[in-house]
């Protein structure tokens, strides 16, 4: 049955909630470890990945037929482990307000990539959206350069490379499932292609596994449960009932959400030039998403 456009409301305003605790618990882990290295950002992203896959696990039983799909939902998986090594990095430098607006743009680079890729020519309201997002990045990285981490500038470029793989997961995903994956099937598939890629990164920076407060595993395991079972599966629901292009523009909230967050949880004022960066930053987005309409 189809569900009324109140209870597809609730279901995106519960996974924008969900994905706006994400850059939170990455915060909270950070200084339950006091470990801001790159060794232990990989430990986060490995670890939601495995937390997630393993979820997941209960119920597979039956051998997936479309094989011509697999390759497309492995590379997705590989997006996917780039996307939030570099993500959940950036927080260790720069501030949740401006991590969270630029990995946000991923809309922008979706059109670019889709045009480039897949021949999908953007129309002038898109490209008009691309160059208003990318006025807004450099708005958020020269305002954040004064203040709101240890190297913001670092953490912004970090920010939207993460934005950028993510935007390859989405359109690898997409045609993962239009090859005959199901939404379940992707998701086993990818996450658990992401967690093996980015499981031995840390042994191989000096890192590990083990020996960390126990509530930074917790941090992980909700980051698992929250922004990427939740938060990720609301969304791709979602899109089954209304047009992708709704709850795209719904996951543009999330570093309204997450700034929120910082700002009750975490005390976190972003600079005064990092907000209107933003703001003009997520009018370029919804630009380029209204604009790729058909």
């Amino acid at each position: 049955m189809r569900p009324s456009g109140l209870q597809v409301a609730g279901v995106l305003l519960l996974g924008i909630l969900a994905i706006s605790f994400g850059s939170i618990l990455v915060r909270l882990a950070l200084a339950a470890s006091e470990d801001r290295s790159l060794a232990f950002s990989l430990v986060m992203s490995a670890g939601r990945m495995g937390f997630a896959a393993l979820l997941l696990l209960p119920g597979f039983k039956n051998p997936i037929r479309a094989r011509g799909s697999i390759p497309f939902a492995l590379a997705a998986g590989a997006a996917l482990a780039l996307h939030f090594a570099f993500w959940i990095t950036s927080l260790s430098y720069t501030s949740v307000a401006a991590s969270t607006a630029l990995v946000t743009t991923n809309p922008v680079w979706v059109t670019l990539l889709g045009w480039l890729l897949f021949g999908e020519k953007p129309s002038g309201l898109t490209l008009l959206g691309v160059g208003v997002a990318l006025v807004g990045g450099l708005l958020i990285g020269l305002g954040d350069a004064q203040g709101g981490g240890t190297n913001p500038l670092l953490g912004d470029l970090l920010a939207l490379l993460g934005a950028l793989a993510a935007s390859f997961y989405f359109l690898l995903g997409r045609e993962a499932q239009r090859r005959g994956l199901s939404l379940l099937e992707y998701v086993r598939v990818a996450y658990t292609t992401a967690f093996l890629i980015l499981f031995p990164l840390p042994y191989l920076l000096g890192g590990g596994y083990g020996g960390y407060p126990g509530a930074v595993y917790l941090y992980i395991l909700l980051m698992a449960l929250l922004p990427q079972l939740v938060g990720h599966t609301s969304f791709n629901w979602a899109t089954r009932h209304i047009s992708p292009v709704l709850v795209t523009l719904a996951v543009l909230f999330e570093p309204v959400g997450a700034s929120l967050l910082a700002f009750l949880l975490l005390g976190e004022v972003p600079g005064l030039r990092v907000i209107p960066g933003a703001l003009v930053l997520l009018l370029g987005v919804a630009l380029a998403v209204l604009g790729g309409r058909r």
